[in-house]
């Protein structure tokens, strides 16, 4: 199926890469239909995919892999907010953060109080708020992206 998006252009998706967010995302619970996007030719060294909106090209979250940034992420969460993801085990899903890019790149946020919840048996998705207090909405992460990529290029030069 062709999509059309703000960041990528036209996209040939697979229907199986298409998720279903039952509730929506928080402040744009009217559309329902996502796919993640990335650059392939940057994958490698790429940490933010897009959480692109099916339903409208111009919306599409920048979101990024919380054990990049926090090995130890644990949000606790309310089990009926996880109802909407159908059954599964803890090995089909997926979390994501939103990320936040201001024009000062250094001030990039991550959202690690309202994670982004993805059942890939499924299909389906949905954005739940973690109980823990220590977790905040706009959590800096540019350091410690920072000097993930300093360690990986280090390692990926002395593979080759």
């Amino acid at each position: 199926m062709l999509i059309k998006t703000k960041y990528f252009g036209e996209v040939d998706l697979d229907e199986k890469k298409v998720i279903t967010f039952d509730n929506g995302m928080m402040g744009f619970e009217e559309y329902k239909k996502f796919a993640i996007l990335y650059d392939i030719e940057k994958e490698r060294e790429n940490s933010i995919s897009w959480l692109q909106s099916l339903d409208v090209p111009e919306l599409a979250f920048p979101v990024i892999n919380p054990f990049l940034v926090e090995e130890n992420y644990k949000p606790t969460v309310n089990d009926e907010y996880l109802e909407s993801l159908g059954i599964f085990e803890d090995g089909d899903l997926i979390i994501l953060l939103t990320v936040t890019v201001p024009e000062k790149i250094e001030k990039i946020t991550a959202n690690f109080k309202a994670p982004i919840v993805i059942n890939v048996v499924t299909g389906k998705g949905c954005q739940v708020i973690a109980e823990n207090q220590e977790y905040k909405v706009k959590q800096e992460i540019y350091e410690i992206l920072k000097q993930r990529k300093g360690a990986n290029e280090c390692s990926h030069s002395q593979e080759n």
